[in-house]
C-alpha cells in the first residue's frame, strides 16, 4: 500500500508562536473495518494538572477483556502487575490460569511494544507450601526485580505478603513459594493478626523498599513500611485514612522536575480510586479513577498503572469479573490517551487498542476536520478538511516536537533486568 501524507495545520494553544503542521499518514488497516484508526496518540509527560481535580478521560480498550484465562478446570485471573522489557512489555498476574487445581498461582506473560499481541503464558512461581500465592506487585531494582505477593495462610491461617527476587524476570530465587519468603515486620503490634490479602504494593526508592499495605483486622487505613533487604520492615505509618485497598503506587516526574506518587486502589465494586501526592508518606483523599465498562467488569478487585520510564503514564490494567462471588475475573485495560473528535461525525464514545492507537466507529468515507484535545479536552490542534476511510489507520506526527514511541528506548534502558 502506497503511503499517502496529507499536510493538515495544527494551532498551537500555548507552546508554539507560530503554528506546526500535524503529518497525517495512511499506513495501512485498521483494527476492524467497522472504525477508523488513530495512532500516535499517547500521552506525553506526566503533568500532575490534569489529576489534581480530577482523572482524565480514561479509553477503554477495545478487547474487552484484555486478558482471558487460558483453558482449563480452573479459570479466575486478575492482580496485573507491567513492567518494560527489551522488547516490549510483560504482564504478572495471579490466580487460575487454566489450572487443574484451584490454587493460586503467579503467572507472566510477553507483550509486544504496542501493547497489542500477548504470548508466552506461562507459570513463574508454584503456590509451594501454601495453599494460595497471588496479589502480584513487581518493582525495578538495582539489578533485576523485587515481587510482592500474598500467600495464605500463615501460621495464623491468614494472609502475609512474601517477597521474591529475580535477576532477569523469568527465574527467580524460588520456583514455589516457602515459609522463609514471609516478611517480618517491626513498630506494627498488629502484624501477627494482620489479614493481608489483594493489598501489598512493593515500590523501590532511594535505597530502599516501600511496602504500602492495609489490614483487614485494621480497615480503612493505608500503611506504609520500609526495608533495607525486601524482607524485614518497619512501619512508617498510615499514609492515607480513610482508604480503600491499595493496589499500585508509581513515582512520576514531571516536566519541571517534580516528584510525585500516584496510588490506585479499590473497593471490589464497580470503580477505580486514585490520589496523588508529592510526599510518599502522606497521600490526600481519593477521587474515582474510572467505573466499570459493563457487566463483565461488574466488581473490580485490582489494579496495576502501565508506566513508561519514569515520566509518562499511559494507562491501567485491571481485574474484574461479572460475578459478586469474584472467582470470574479476568484483565480489562484503560488508556489515558489524547482525545481525537470528527466535525463530520456524531460523536461517539472511543476504544483503544493499547496505549497508541485510537478507534471511532466509521461507517463511510467522510471528508471532515480532525480536533486534537488534551487531558483536559482543550483543543491541542484543529485540521484542515481530511478524507478518512472505515477500516484505515492513521499516524499521528507533529514535527519536530513528535510524540515518542512506546515507550522510548531510553525508558526501556532504565528499566534494570
Amino acid at each position: 500500500m502506497k503511503l499517502c501524507p496529507l499536510i493538515i495545520l495544527l494551532f498551537a494553544t500555548h507552546a508554539f508562536a507560530e503554528p506546526c503542521r500535524l503529518i497525517v499518514t495512511d499506513v495501512g488497516e485498521a483494527y476492524d473495518n467497522r472504525h477508523v484508526e488513530f495512532r500516535g496518540v499517547a500521552v506525553g509527560t506526566f503533568d500532575p494538572k490534569f489529576w489534581e481535580t480530577a482523572a482524565p478521560r480514561l479509553v477503554p480498550d477495545i478487547r474487552s477483556p484484555l486478558l482471558e484465562p487460558r483453558d482449563g478446570k480452573f479459570r479466575n485471573i486478575y492482580a496485573p502487575s507491567v513492567i518494560t522489557t527489551k522488547t516490549g512489555w510483560r504482564i504478572y498476574y495471579g490466580g487460575w490460569d487454566g489450572t487443574a487445581t484451584g490454587n493460586d498461582r503467579i503467572y507472566a506473560a510477553d507483550v509486544d511494544v504496542d501493547f497489542i499481541n500477548v504470548t508466552n503464558r506461562r507459570t513463574i512461581i508454584q503456590h509451594g507450601v501454601f495453599q494460595h500465592l497471588c496479589n502480584v506487585s513487581v518493582t525495578p531494582i538495582n539489578h533485576g526485580l523485587a515481587m510482592a505477593c500474598t500467600a495464605y495462610p500463615d501460621a495464623k491461617g491468614l494472609n502475609k505478603p512474601v517477597t521474591f527476587f529475580s535477576a532477569d524476570g523469568q527465574t527467580w530465587n524460588t520456583a514455589a513459594a516457602r515459609h522463609d519468603d514471609l516478611i517480618t515486620m517491626s513498630s506494627y503490634d498488629r502484624f501477627d493478626a494482620a489479614d493481608i490479602n489483594g493489598m501489598n504494593v512493593l515500590l523501590r526508592e532511594a535505597g530502599a523498599f516501600r511496602l504500602y499495605f492495609n489490614n483487614f483486622q485494621d480497615a480503612g487505613k493505608t500503611f506504609c513500611a520500609s526495608s533495607d533487604d525486601g524482607r524485614r520492615f518497619k512501619l512508617d505509618g498510615v499514609v492515607l485514612q480513610p482508604s480503600a485497598l491499595v493496589n499500585d503506587v508509581k513515582k512520576l516526574n514531571s516536566a519541571d522536575g517534580a516528584s510525585w506518587y500516584l496510588m490506585a486502589l479499590h473497593m471490589n465494586t464497580d470503580r477505580l480510586f486514585y490520589t496523588l501526592s508529592r510526599d510518599g508518606m502522606k497521600f490526600p483523599e481519593a477521587k474515582t479513577l474510572v467505573t466499570h465498562i459493563g457487566d463483565a467488569d461488574r466488581f473490580i478487585v485490582s489494579v496495576g498503572c502501565v508506566v513508561a520510564g519514569d515520566r509518562r503514564l499511559l494507562g491501567f490494567l485491571y481485574g474484574a469479573g461479572s460475578e459478586p462471588t469474584l472467582d470470574r475475573n479476568r484483565v480489562f485495560a484503560s488508556w489515558n490517551q489524547k482525545q481525537v473528535t470528527l466535525d463530520k461525525v456524531p460523536a461517539a464514545e472511543p476504544t483503544a487498542l493499547g496505549p497508541d492507537r485510537q478507534l471511532l466507529p466509521l461507517e463511510s468515507p467522510v471528508t471532515t476536520t480532525i480536533d486534537l484535545h488534551d487531558d483536559a479536552g482543550a483543543i491541542m490542534a484543529t485540521s484542515a478538511p481530511v478524507e478518512l476511510k472505515p477500516g484505515r489507520a492513521y499516524q499521528l506526527q507533529s514535527p519536530p516536537a513528535k510524540t515518542p514511541p512506546i515507550p522510548i528506548a531510553a525508558e526501556r534502558a532504565a528499566t534494570p533486568r
